[in-house]
């Protein structure tokens, strides 16, 4: 794929999708931080319900320690592997008040060191709450960079580098959620709605689906 392509592709994705964002609600960047983590093989809609309860109550570090880790399981335990997703909570939130000043950092090293966070963690935030042009790949995201051709690859890091040299650069602080939205709602993994695609006469899929 060249790279006239892969902007027509952007730039209609851009036009379909004008306010990309992150499906999970939060309002600081601490709030995200832990929604991230709790989505970890979890729908954004169950950790919408669980966040909507939790934070009324605890949305600091230091409010989160004071709950405890049989407290916060209360308000999580409706989410998959909650038990070591409130260890690591637990964790997160006192490194970032022994270390940080109870403030969420702005560096993927600081970010990565943090219980429970790991490099597709840490990308969603320097992107979504520090305006940062990262990319992490989740599932939606390595499918359609498969199934497009926009950035093969094998693995997870190989689909990130590529798309991280190949993202025309005008679009690269919003790829991370145009390409997470195009995957969750139209080029979906059973059946890719291709009829209803504005890329799909850009689109390099040998397989496009009739309806």
């Amino acid at each position: 794929m060249n790279k006239e392509k892969r902007l027509a592709i952007f730039d209609r994705l851009a036009a379909a999708i004008p306010e990309p964002t992150t499906e999970l609600n939060y309002s600081t960047p601490f709030e995200l931080l832990i929604a991230v983590v709790l989505s970890a093989q979890a729908t954004d809609k169950g950790v919408n319900k669980a966040t909507a309860k939790l934070y009324p109550v605890a949305n600091t570090p230091q409010a989160i320690l004071e709950l405890g880790e049989e407290g916060l399981k209360e308000y999580i335990k409706t989410i998959g592997l909650y038990n070591s997703k409130a260890a690591n909570i637990i964790k997160l939130c006192r490194s970032l008040l022994e270390k940080h000043d109870g403030e969420v950092p702005q560096s993927r090293e600081q970010l990565e060191a943090l219980a429970g966070v790991g490099r597709k963690t840490a990308n969603v935030i320097l992107n979504t709450a520090f305006d940062q042009p990262t990319i992490a790949v989740d599932t939606h995201i390595f499918r359609v960079s498969n199934r497009t051709r926009i950035a093969p690859g094998k693995t997870v890091l190989e689909v990130e580098k590529k798309l991280e040299k190949w993202v025309p650069k005008q679009h690269k602080k919003d790829a991370h959620h145009l390409l997470i939205l195009h995957g969750r709602y139209t080029c979906i993994a059973r059946k890719p709605r291709c009829q209803s695609c504005v890329i799909a006469d850009l689109c390099e899929y040998k397989d496009k689906t009739d309806s």
